[in-house]
């Protein structure tokens, strides 16, 4: 199994900033598809590569994944995102684009929050 060896919470950071910057935006190349959340992102070891010959085992995401869920496919898109347990997948089926960032943004601002306490570091610290 190959490991991925960035540090979690510089991969969450980037992922905050891909969102924030559009980037689950619709592809020129792809306007019909809609980008899928943690897949279609450059946090993805299989990201532009429709091979997958990384197992998803091996992504740092693989530790927000329940427990029941790792085996699937694509385990990211059960990541629970919001309080009342939504993972990816429901809002998938349920929800808009938009609500499906806004729950990704606050899942991601929760968890860099949680990390950078139990660091010890502050924000802004964290941010530099």
């Amino acid at each position: 199994m190959a490991q991925d060896g960035r540090d979690i919470l510089d991969v969450l950071r980037f992922e905050l900033s891909f969102l924030l910057d559009g980037g689950y935006g619709r592809s020129p190349g792809n306007p019909w598809r809609a980008p899928a959340i943690f897949e279609d992102s450059p946090i993805c070891p299989n990201f532009c590569d429709p091979a997958r010959p990384h197992p998803c085992e091996s992504c740092l995401l693989e530790q927000f994944v329940p427990d029941g869920q790792k085996a699937e496919s694509v385990p990211c898109r059960f990541i629970q995102l919001t309080q009342d347990k939504q993972t990816v997948e429901d809002l998938y089926l349920t929800g808009s684009q938009i609500e499906m960032e806004q729950a990704l943004e606050a899942w991601l601002r929760a968890q860099i929050e949680r990390i950078e306490r139990e660091r010890g570091i502050s924000g802004k610290e964290g941010a530099a």
